[in-house]
């Protein structure tokens, strides 16, 4: 769940206990003001902190995932995200009009491995090379051909690190293309698989209304 939205759902619910509480202590249980004010408040906060308990723990459940799986995967996402607002940085720093597209190839396919597994934490095993490898190594070579590409004067040197950078960023390309792939990979095999049911099941009823037909068909 999105932590806004349920940091909302905790207040909705937080909000009304508080009041209420408030009302019962001073009016029927005649406690004094600064008394019931304590207590509900007391009472907000303890509601607030068990719906967040019972939140993460629902969350938890749902992705099958430990506490403990869940840190460390949330800190690497963390990290990731820095990584890819340096890396957007740099992408947009370059002007060079012939790698116009590829640059934007590598922003989309970055932003949508993040957002997966941002939405659905358990996906990050499947994109472990993308974080700890391809991931940094797209973040240092564009920062450095922004770096090279942005100086005024030119030798041949930086001219040929230049070539050489923007190959192996067509390949990096490819490679983080595949690492989306395979994050994706158990969605397309149970497509397939449904596509293969819903094929059998279409077949199926056409032998029934038609059994005759079919029979000389064959």
């Amino acid at each position: 769940m999105n932590p806004i939205v349920a940091f909302l759902i905790r207040s909705f619910v937080a909000v009304p206990v508080t009041v209420i509480t408030w009302l019962i202590c001073y009016i029927p249980l005649d406690y004094t003001f600064w008394g019931a004010t304590f207590i509900a408040i007391l009472s907000g906060v303890l509601s607030h902190v068990i719906l967040s308990l019972f939140q993460n723990i629902s969350y938890l459940k749902k992705h099958q995932l430990s506490r403990k799986e869940y840190r460390y995967i949330k800190k690497n996402l963390k990290e990731a995200k820095q990584k890819i607002r340096r890396l957007n940085k740099s992408i947009f720093h370059i002007r060079d009009i012939h790698t116009v597209k590829q640059r934007i190839d590598i922003n989309r396919i970055t932003k949508k491995i993040h957002k997966m597994t941002m939405k659905e934490p358990k996906r990050f095993y499947k994109a472990e090379e993308f974080y700890f490898s391809h991931l940094d190594s797209l973040v240092e070579l564009t920062e450095k051909y922004s770096f090279i590409s942005s100086q005024p004067k030119q030798n041949s040197e930086m001219g040929q690190s230049l070539i050489e950078t923007r190959r192996t960023l067509i390949e990096l390309t490819k490679v983080v293309e595949d690492d989306l792939y395979h994050v994706i990979s158990d969605d397309i095999n149970t497509l397939n698989f449904e596509i293969d049911v819903a094929k059998h099941t279409i077949q199926k009823k056409k032998e029934l209304k038609f059994p005759e037909e079919n029979r000389w068909l064959k």
